[in-house]
């Protein structure tokens, strides 16, 4: 773990690297003042900054006298194991980064009324944490991702306070992917009348929906920590996109001292506004309590108007309009932020995600960050919500398959399933289930691999891609399978009991979606019972089954829930009405599972790659699933190339039919146009345009049609002469040029000004240029980059699965002529300036505001 201090020349640098440890450091943190917590209008208090850290385990830290002056200051969200550097010794299930354990500190001052209640919320600590105030152990929290909220109104003291986090993540490969360590969402202060909506208190349906109106069903909660009854004004009022108020109800109610009451109200919406993909119409529920003539809590709940259908003979409706589930799934680490992910960061991953035609979401394979799920609500993206990577019985961390022998280092969530899963389940479900982006609610991902006797009863020999697991129906029928799972099931559970026990939880927190699972092992699942508690049956790289699970099982409705980036994949789903969609492995490239592939700490399965460019597989997606123009132009030496040229001049695939089996990984192409003189090339065109036509330095190679090619790529064959490639179709072109030699650096930024919160950030790319300006992909250079004003410096990368340099640095070599860094305001405005330097080329110096 090094520290990087940022200087441009001349001046000295107000920005910071973002995770400047205290081990090692020559100086001391500055002692920060207890922050004082003011009671106002907004329930909901920023408690992100002000906190004190240390990462390791240290006795008497709960306790409020701890002298913690030696820790260092930092502010939430934090995930401190994205600060080391990598380690091979490590493993790369968990991307060779560092668990281990951590401890928080915060002191504050609050003086609360006597007839006000304070509580404090966490959207996620990964993991195993406990929490203190004022030495008063509140709780413990083993999954790294539900929400935690304790009341502190009964521990709270006047004058200050100190709040204590201990995170015990000391198992460095409880999970398949990469989790980080420590607090990694937001922590608010909820501040409120003891007569009150309590968090998530408010659930809001649309039972009926037609263009014309619209019914809206509420449901509020109200708790009452007096000690005697109250009897109270209840109000909702609800808020049209623009602000306007479209309906309100007016309910009188009594509460007992200490009870919660619940109160339902109907009220109906002249000329709904609709929340659909691409357009994230939002409203407001703004519900109040009056005790006479005084307004003493106000809550404000969003929520969509929207219809949902899931037909297994048609697929998936929404708001009466028939259309395909284009998803991706999405882990979720920010690539060089870790786990800690500024919400900015994943806007701009949804947005390129949007260019290439995506519609949904599935966040795989847990719950994901309140913050996430309402950018997806801003933005129309559909939404799956998946509770569990585990059940009853343990995964290999490291293989995706059945525990194969128990360690310490990789027991995960099964330790603590039995007793924990219904209030995980439960407090994700409460938190999410107003949001109009979720649309269905995911038990469990590829389960069967842990349950004794399910791969066994279907008749495969394995579950290698190599054998006939991916491309074959089941060996055995329906009838064998179920014959054999009455004596293959063993042990102590069974997996069809298991998932009705989820389903049941689920379906008393929300019945206006569907419950579905991501099925590995479909042809047992449907045998076993398990499919039995679903409404949506989820299919795991199991294309070939779609057509024998209609004729087997016709009233189940059925998707693809993780299947591949590649055309045969969509090909697949297009083609049948039946099947509602897909969700692609994956969005974006993700840290982790790489076990014993030092050094590639990432899984390259995206369309974008962890720094967020866009991959060739991008393209192909983009011109299946958009009928705008799109053409893209790659190409690959035919040596290397999976294509050859026939007898006839066609060029065809060295293996014939491979395209349809083709798996994560797209094949190796090029996006620039270097090669030896006289070699030949392979030039490839992803495009939705009927014809396309081919120039090589203006002369015309020809006219081909998309048509022709049953893989979905246009190609030709060609010797490489050097100047420019260019392909065009109606409406749309793409061109590739020759380049020399890295002479320049050109940097590109997605904001040039920046809000002066502490949170916003700015995404600077750094382009290596040769001396005529045309982008060197070849020619990769070691660049620095140098920031002066009022900024962190969140890190930088390449975006290449096998970078393993630090991530938390100002230093980077290219990868295709390319790096990243990420920049985050501070609360103070000023000027940033930003430049970028190599061995004898640089940047001109950009600037960004920040006010």
């Amino acid at each position: 773990m090094k520290f990087h201090p940022v200087l441009a020349a001349g001046m000295l640098s107000l920005c910071s690297i973002q995770a400047e440890p205290f081990m090692g450091s020559s100086r001391a943190p500055e002692a920060l003042p207890a922050e004082v917590i003011r009671t106002s209008k907004d329930r909901e208090v920023d408690f992100n900054f002000g906190w004190k850290f240390i990462e390791k385990d240290v006795a008497e830290a709960a306790t409020p006298d701890f002298d913690d002056s030696k820790w260092r200051n930092i502010r939430l969200p934090h995930d401190w194991s994205v600060e080391h550097s990598f380690d091979e010794k490590l493993e790369g299930a968990t991307a060779y980064l560092p668990g281990g354990m951590g401890w928080y500190r915060k002191t504050f001052e609050i003086e609360l009324k006597d007839n006000q209640a304070c509580s404090i919320y966490f959207d996620g600590i990964y993991n195993n944490s406990e929490i203190w105030l004022n030495g008063e152990r509140l709780g413990f929290r083993a999954y790294g991702y539900t929400p935690i909220v304790h009341d502190l109104t009964p521990h709270l003291k006047r004058g200050e306070n100190v709040i204590a986090v201990r995170v015990d993540r000391s198992r460095i490969v409880d999970s398949r992917w990469y989790t980080g360590s420590g607090i990694y969402r937001d922590v608010k202060l909820l501040v409120t009348d003891k007569l009150h909506t309590p968090l998530w208190g408010a659930y809001v349906t649309t039972p009926e929906v037609t263009e014309d109106a619209a019914s809206v069903a509420v449901e509020i909660t109200v708790s009452n920590l007096f000690g005697e009854e109250k009897s109270f004004t209840l109000r909702n009022t609800v808020l049209d996109p623009s602000g306007e108020e479209v309906g309100s109800t007016v309910v009188e109610g009594s509460v007992g001292a200490k009870e919660d009451a619940r109160l339902k109200s109907d009220l109906r919406i002249e000329s709904p506004k609709l929340w659909s993909v691409n357009q994230g119409q939002l409203y407001q529920l703004v519900t109040t309590i009056e005790l006479g003539d005084r307004v003493v809590d106000r809550y404000v709940t969003r929520f969509g108007i929207r219809t949902l259908k899931f037909d297994p003979a048609t697929g998936f409706w929404l708001n009466g309009e028939n259309m395909k589930i284009k998803g991706v799934c999405l882990h979720h680490d920010g690539g060089l932020v870790g786990a800690a992910v500024p919400i900015k960061v994943w806007e701009r991953r949804l947005k390129e995600l949007r260019e290439a035609g995506c519609n949904a979401i599935r966040i795989s394979h847990q719950p994901g960050a309140r913050d996430f799920t309402e950018l997806c609500d801003e933005m129309g993206f559909l939404v799956q919500v998946e509770f569990f990577d585990e059940w009853d019985l343990p995964k290999d961390k490291r293989t995706n398959t059945w525990e194969k022998f128990v360690d310490y280092n990789s027991r995960g969530y099964t330790e603590h399933f039995q007793t924990d899963a219904e209030s995980d389940l439960k407090l994700t479900a409460l938190r999410d289930r107003n949001h109009p982006s979720v649309i269905m609610w995911s038990i469990g991902n590829e389960i069967e691999w842990t349950y004794p006797g399910q791969k066994e009863a279907t008749g495969y020999f394995s579950a290698n891609a190599d054998g006939n697991y991916f491309w074959t129906v089941p060996p055995n029928t329906g009838e064998v399978i179920k014959e054999r799972l009455k004596f293959t099931q063993t042990g102590k559970y069974r997996i069809a009991e298991t998932a009705a026990k989820l389903a049941k939880w689920t379906r008393e927190m929300d019945t206006t979606r569907p419950v579905i699972a991501n099925m590995i092992l479909p042809s047992a699942s449907h045998e076993s019972g398990y499919t039995d508690a679903l409404d949506i049956v989820g299919y795991s790289y199991r294309r070939i089954m779609y057509d024998y699970c209609r004729e087997h099982y016709p009233e189940k409705m059925i998707m693809g829930t993780e299947n591949l980036g590649q055309y045969h994949e969509w090909k697949a789903v297009a083609d049948r009405p039946f099947v509602a969609g897909t969700f692609l492995w994956t969005g974006v490239d993700y840290l982790g599972e790489t076990n014993e592939k030092w050094p590639v700490k990432a899984q390259a399965t995206g369309l974008l790659d962890l720094a967020g460019f866009r991959k060739p597989s991008f393209h192909m997606m983009k011109s299946l699933w958009n009928e705008a123009p799109h053409v893209y132009l790659c190409s690959q030496t035919a040596e290397k190339s999976p294509y050859k040229v026939g007898e006839n001049g066609e060029v065809l695939e060295k293996e014939p039919w491979a395209w349809e089996k083709r798996l994560w990984y797209w094949h190796e192409t090029n996006e620039h146009w270097n090669y030896a003189e006289g070699e030949s090339v392979i030039a490839e065109v992803y495009t939705n345009c009927p014809e396309v036509e081919l120039f090589l330095n203006g002369e015309s190679l020809g006219t081909r049609e998309l048509a022709d090619f049953e893989d979905h790529v246009v190609k030709w064959e060609l010797p490489f002469a050097g100047g420019e490639l260019k392909a065009v179709g109606k409406g749309a072109e793409a061109r590739v040029r020759s380049h020399g030699k890295a002479a320049g650096v050109e940097l590109s930024i997605d904001e040039t000004s920046l809000a002066a919160d502490g949170y916003d950030v700015a995404h600077v790319v750094a382009q290596l240029v040769d001396e005529k300006g045309v982008p060197v992909v070849k020619d990769e250079q070691s660049l620095e980059f140098e920031v002066s004003g009022p900024c962190s410096i969140l890190g930088v990368d390449n975006g290449s699965p096998g970078n393993v340099q630090d991530f938390q640095s100002t230093k980077i070599k290219t990868h295709q002529g390319r790096a990243l860094m990420i920049v985050q305001s501070l609360k103070e405005g000023g000027t940033i300036r930003i430049q970028c330097k190599g061995e004898g080329i640089q940047s001109p110096p950009f600037e960004v505001s920040a006010e």
